[in-house]
């Protein structure tokens, strides 16, 4: 247990470096990191040093997994499942896929012209975004591996719940009829050398970071802003554990944001530190990578109204829920 814990603190956690960025901060800059200035700094260099680390680590780890799963291969995967097995199926593979719910949905594209089932696709489309193998520890790294590991969990039923009842209503005929007729070609895979895998995965993290890196550096600079700014008694006032709309208000805020999980992390964590509920950070976290208004754009061009309002009202309704679970049995987790 010592031996975890230890590892934990350094390989994830990362105290070295807190400690090597407030010697830093204090010999170098002249600041005390318990000052607003001092504070800012420190939470803004060690938190983007920490999550470029282990988001480069993660990213080339997972792509070179990947690799092994390209979309044909994964959809004949799933097709050989049926019901409820292939919607978890489904769930699962979302969570060793795309980062961002934008990347995703060419691939949702293709596994519904390749004859998925709606649901099962709605499954992936929802897993995606919201849970991924580097989530859980990032996750991990700035609360706890329980919030992590249970944060992991409610996202992958909520992607079985929702693909499930969009299949049960049955609304195939809403989606948009040119996705059907964009076959995906069936290619035979070449198999891919350790040195191809290791290119592909180069390659992955380097697009990735490419993406992301504005995204992380504006949520951490966010994130130390609210860390050392902002009174605790304002950020209460709206989003109190107390408060009972504190879930409704982190989950409609989000929505509009374009970011992911790499960038609204460090944000969660200032709010956690500022005493907000971790079920309202989480449902804040959930509605930027779920919900983002440029991801429903790109969704309302593959499917109709309909269908995308079902969805909206899903995911809504599951974030909605699972915030306030999280606050209600928060004792179990912190």
């Amino acid at each position: 247990m010592f031996v975890f814990q230890w590892l934990n603190n350094q390989l994830l956690k990362m105290d070295w470096l807190y400690n090597l960025v407030t010697l830093l901060v204090r010999n170098v800059f002249g600041l005390d990191v318990n000052s607003r200035v001092g504070g800012s700094i420190h939470f803004f260099i060690y938190d983007v040093i920490k999550i470029f680390i282990l988001l480069s680590v993660l990213i080339f780890t997972i792509s070179y997994i990947q690799s092994f799963f390209p979309p044909e291969r994964t959809k004949k995967i799933l097709s050989r499942f049926s019901g409820i097995t292939a919607n978890i199926l489904a769930a699962l593979l979302g969570t060793v896929t795309p980062f961002c719910s934008c990347s995703s949905i060419p691939l949702f594209i293709g596994f519904t012209s390749a004859g998925l089932p709606i649901g099962v696709t709605f499954s992936f489309l929802i897993s995606s975004p919201l849970v991924d193998l580097a989530s859980v520890i990032l996750l991990a790294s700035i609360f706890n591996w329980k919030i992590a590991i249970a944060y992991v969990v409610v996202g992958i039923v909520l992607a079985v719940i929702g693909g499930t009842i969009i299949s049960k209503m049955k609304l195939e005929d809403n989606v948009e009829s040119f996705v059907y007729s964009n076959k995906m070609l069936e290619v035979e895979q070449e198999e891919m050398t350790t040195r191809n895998r290791i290119d592909y995965a180069k390659g992955e993290l380097w697009e990735i970071i490419k993406k992301v890196w504005i995204y992380i550096l504006v949520g951490v600079g966010i994130g130390a802003a609210i860390h050392n700014y902002i009174p605790e008694s304002i950020i209460s006032a709206v989003l109190g554990q107390d408060k009972w709309y504190s879930v409704l208000v982190a989950s409609f805020v989000g929505v509009p944001m374009y970011a992911d999980i790499f960038g609204t992390l460090p944000i969660a964590e200032a709010l956690v530190l500022k005493g907000v509920g971790i079920g309202t950070a989480l449902s804040f976290m959930m509605g930027v990578t779920a919900l983002s208004l440029p991801s429903m754009v790109m969704l309302k061009k593959v499917v109709k109204i309909k269908l995308l309002a079902v969805f909206i009202g899903i995911v809504t309704f599951g974030i909605i829920f699972i915030g306030y679970a999280f606050n209600a049995f928060s004792h179990f987790f912190i």
